[in-house]
Formats: structure tokens, sequence, C-alpha cells
């Protein structure tokens, strides 16, 4: 059964090769936004004759086909999700490196009222929040 990823890019026209179609897999069951060598691993583990290269390759490809999505959190790592219609912003715990997913309603009619009032009409955005739990250890020592 093909995952939610290949169907996508089947429907834009893709030539899904077997190392495609388990680097689409891959990439629709990572519950995290992993970077192209955490991909590789996964990837290999499931069909050890996939390069890095082939992982790289297939990563600019499904990048340039708009089916995954290049995200920068500021820890010097390229990390993908898959293209989602629904829209959503990300919280990076800067301890654990953890990333939250969330949406809000409120926020989005604020940015809107934002662009608006200042004469634009809004065609995108992205948000990332990054913060540290309240409950955290305080370091002790002295």
């Amino acid at each position: 059964m093909p995952s939610r990823l290949e169907d996508l890019c089947i429907q834009k026209g893709l030539k899904m090769t077997e190392q495609r179609r388990v680097i689409s897999r891959v990439l629709s069951e990572s519950t995290d936004h992993p970077d192209v060598e955490q991909v590789y691993r996964r990837a290999s583990e499931i069909d050890p004759r996939i390069s890095i290269a082939t992982v790289y390759r297939t990563m600019r490809l499904f990048e340039e086909a708009s089916v995954i999505e290049r995200l920068d959190f500021g820890d010097g790592r390229a990390r993908y999700e898959e293209t989602r219609d629904e829209h959503h912003h990300h919280l990076i715990d800067l301890d654990s490196g953890e990333v939250l997913e969330f949406a809000n309603a409120e926020l989005e009619a604020l940015k809107e009222r934002i662009a608006r009032e200042l004469g634009y009409d809004l065609i995108g955005h992205r948000l990332e929040l990054y913060g540290v739990r309240k409950d955290r250890k305080k370091p002790t020592g002295g």
C-alpha cells in the first residue's frame, strides 16, 4: 500500500523507483522532523542498497516537487516534513531538540489582521517558536 507521500509524488508525475518508495515511506511514517542523515539511516534499515547520495538526490527532488518542506530550526541541520494542507507552526524545545507542532486560530486571525493593517494581503508565512520548559531543573553548583 503506497504511503501518503508516495501518492502525492505520483499525483505530481514523479517516477517512483523502489528506493524513492522506501524514502517516501520513511518520511510518511516519521513522527519527528528528520534530517537527511536520519532519513538515510531509517531507509537503509529497510533497503541496505540505498546510498546517502540517493537520499540527498531524492530529498532535493521531493522538495522541488513541493511534496516535502525543508525546515530550519537553527540547529545547523535542514529538517524535513511532508507538505500538508493543514497549516501549523512549530515550537522547538532548546534543551531536548523536540519539535512540537501546533495550530491556533486566534494566532492565524492576528497575523491576517496585522498584514491587513499594514496594507498587505497575506500569502504565506512560517512561525517557529523556541523555548525551554518552565519546569526544567536549574543547574546546581557554585
